[in-house]
C-alpha cells in the first residue's frame, strides 16, 4: 500500500447565517472552492482527478442531488470526473478526506479532491408529507438548519436532546464552569483576529467573487470578558452556555488536494503532510462533545505516537465547554490547541468544517516546523473523528 498526502487546502472565508454568502447557493460554494482548489495546482490536468468527494450535513435544500457531481459540472471539470456526497454531520468534510486517502493507499486512485460544503443560511423548511390522505389538522413546517428533526418516536429520549442541553450535561459532568467557558471563547476570537493581522491565512483562504467578505465574519476583535459575562443562557435559565461561547450558524466551503505520493509531478507541487492515521469512534449521544477525546488517543496509538509527540492540534471548537472537556482529559498543552483561533470565531459551517480544521493543521505545522499534528471534531449523535498528520514540506 502508499500512502497518502496532503497536497494543499483552501477554503472561502466563512459568513454568518444570514451575513454576506447567504445570497450564495451551497452548490456554488463548492463550485468555486473545487475550481480554486485546482486553480491552485496549475500543473494538474483535471482529467486525472480520479474523484471529488464532498461532505455536506443537510442536504435538503440546493445541494440535495449529490453536490459533490454538481460541483464537477459547475466548475466546468471534464464529465469524466466522478463525484459523491458523505454526510457523518459536523465531520463530513474530515471524513471525505479519510475516504480519500483510503482509496489512494488502495490504490483505488492517486489525486482526490476531498472537500465540504454548507450554507446554514439557506437551509429549508421542510414540510413532512401526511400519514393519510386528505388530513383536516394543520401542517407543521419544520427547519432544516442544525440538529433533530422529523424524530422517530422509538428513539430513546436521552439520544434526542439538542445539542446545547447535552453541551450542559457534558459540562456539569466535568464541572466546567461559565468562566472558564467564557475565557476559551475569548481566546478564539483574539487568537483569530491575531492570525488574521498576521497573514497566517493569506495562503489558505479565498474571496467568493462578488460577495463583500475577505475575513471570517464572525470574529469579533471587540469582545471582552464583561460582553460575555452579560449573555444570558439559551438553553438552560440557570445554564452556563450562551451564544458568545458556543460556534455560530455559518455559511462556507473548504477542499483540500489529497494525493499519492508519486502524484506530486502531476499535481506540480510538493506534498505539506502525510496522512499518518485516523480514527472513528462512537458514545452515547448525549455526550457526542467528548467523542474526539477517545477518536484523538486512537489515531495517535495508530500513528505510533504519543501526545508529546504533537506539535499542534485543530479542534473544532462546537462550544466552548465541549472543547475543554476534550483538552481536560487529553492532557495536552492547551497553547498548542487552536493557536489561529478556532470555530467559536471563525465559524462553523458543519459540512466544511473538517476539511477547515485540516487544512489549517498543515499550515501550521508547516509555519512552526512541527512534526506531528491532530485534527479532530465532534459530531452530534455521538461520533467523533480524528486524524494525525505527519509534516513532510
Amino acid at each position: 500500500m502508499t500512502a497518502a498526502f496532503l497536497y494543499d487546502a483552501v477554503r472561502t472565508p466563512f459568513g454568518r447565517y444570514g451575513g454576506a454568502l447567504a445570497g450564495v447557493r451551497p452548490d456554488d460554494l463548492a463550485a468555486f472552492v473545487l475550481g480554486e482548489q485546482l486553480r491552485r495546482a496549475p500543473g494538474l490536468d483535471p482529467a486525472l482527478v480520479d474523484d471529488v468527494i464532498f461532505g455536506n450535513a443537510n442536504g435538503a435544500g440546493e445541494e440535495n442531488r449529490d453536490v459533490a457531481r454538481m460541483a464537477v459540472l459547475l466548475a466546468g471539470l471534464p464529465l469524466t470526473v466522478p463525484g459523491v456526497t458523505v454526510n457523518r454531520l459536523c465531520g463530513s468534510s474530515l471524513e471525505a478526506a479519510i475516504q480519500a486517502a483510503r482509496a489512494i493507499e488502495s490504490g483505488d486512485a492517486r489525486v482526490v479532491v476531498a472537500a465540504g460544503v454548507e450554507s446554514m443560511s439557506r437551509a429549508p423548511w421542510v414540510l413532512p408529507k401526511p400519514q393519510k390522505a386528505f388530513p383536516s389538522g394543520d401542517a407543521q413546517l419544520v427547519s432544516t438548519t442544525l440538529g433533530w428533526r422529523l424524530v422517530n418516536p422509538r428513539m430513546q429520549p436521552d439520544f434526542t436532546v439538542s445539542l446545547g442541553e447535552a453541551t450542559e450535561r457534558l459540562r456539569e459532568r466535568h464541572g466546567i464552569d461559565r468562566e472558564r467557558q467564557d475565557a476559551f471563547a475569548l481566546r478564539s476570537h483574539r487568537l483569530a483576529h491575531e492570525a488574521w493581522e498576521a497573514g497566517c491565512y493569506d495562503g489558505l483562504v479565498t474571496p467568493y467573487p462578488d460577495a463583500a467578505l475577505a475575513r471570517d465574519e464572525g470574529i469579533r476583535a471587540d469582545s471582552s470578558a464583561e460582553k460575555l459575562a452579560s449573555l444570558a443562557p439559551v438553553f438552560r435559565p440557570d445554564g452556563t452556555v450562551t451564544a458568545g461561547n458556543a460556534s455560530p450558524l455559518n455559511d462556507g466551503a473548504a477542499a483540500t488536494l489529497i494525493g499519492a505520493e508519486d502524484a506530486a509531478a502531476a499535481i506540480g507541487r510538493a506534498p505539506l503532510a502525510r496522512i499518518a492515521s485516523r480514527a472513528a469512534v462512537a458514545n452515547e449521544p448525549q455526550y457526542f462533545g467528548e467523542a474526539p477525546v477517545l477518536a484523538a488517543r486512537r489515531a495517535l496509538a495508530k500513528a505510533g505516537i504519543g501526545w508529546g509527540d504533537v506539535a499542534a492540534v485543530e479542534l473544532n471548537e462546537a462550544f466552548a465547554a465541549q472543547s475543554l472537556a476534550c483538552l481536560d482529559q487529553w492532557g495536552c498543552d492547551p497553547e498548542i490547541v487552536n493557536a489561529w483561533g478556532g470555530a467559536i470565531a471563525i465559524g462553523h459551517p458543519l459540512g466544511a468544517s473538517g476539511a477547515r480544521v485540516l487544512g489549517t493543521l498543515a499550515a501550521r505545522l508547516r509555519a512552526e516546523g512541527g512534526r506531528y499534528g491532530v485534527a479532530a471534531i465532534c459530531i452530534g449523535v455521538g461520533q467523533g473523528l480524528a486524524v494525525v498528520l505527519e509534516n513532510v514540506s
